[in-house]
């Protein structure tokens, strides 16, 4: 299996878009990588906004992004909430400043928008969030999916297969 010994944070919170959490989740792990559900606390219930449950195996606490070779941020509204967690920030800056692939759909740009790593990346995401992104100083595509060096972003769940076939091959060759 190609992303066989590959460790991705998949982070959690109430409110995450079922599909854009694991659809990835479950393709990477078919893949051969390791996913942790990683969220606020350790062990708990996360609901998504359709009521598809996800649990929690790690605290942001417990885990060190030094220790994993890629990210996953779904949407929903859970970015909006994830955004506010400096260790969640941390994780994406540090994830950021390695090179190492930070997947993320829909709203999830939100996170990388407060992470403020978008100034001169081309993405894409949610057509909602399109200013936002803009603002950041991204440049805007609206395409299934875009790919800026390690950064692998994507508007919403109809474009989830060309999505994370593009996460797992840059996760392939990290």
């Amino acid at each position: 299996m190609r992303l066989e010994n590959k460790k991705v944070i998949a982070l959690v919170e109430n409110d995450f878009e079922d599909l854009e959490l694991w659809y990835p989740v479950l393709r990477l792990q078919e893949e051969g990588a390791q996913v942790d559900l990683v969220g606020k606390e350790a062990n708990k219930k996360y609901i998504g906004k359709y009521g598809v449950p996800a649990e929690s195996a790690y605290a942001f606490t417990d885990i060190s992004a030094d220790d994993y070779d890629a990210i996953l941020v779904p949407g929903g509204w859970a970015p909006d909430k994830l955004r506010r967690y400096p260790e969640v920030l941390e994780f994406i800056k540090k994830m950021n400043d390695a090179k190492k692939p930070i997947g993320q759909i829909c709203h999830a740009g939100w996170v990388l928008i407060s992470a403020d790593i978008l100034k001169g990346k081309k993405v894409t995401s949610t057509p909602g969030i399109k200013d936002d992104m803009a603002n950041a100083g991204a440049t805007w595509s609206d395409e299934a999916v875009v790919v800026d060096g390690h950064l692998v972003s994507s508007r919403r769940p109809p474009d989830l297969p060309p999505y994370v076939k593009a996460l797992a091959d840059k996760l392939a060759v990290q």
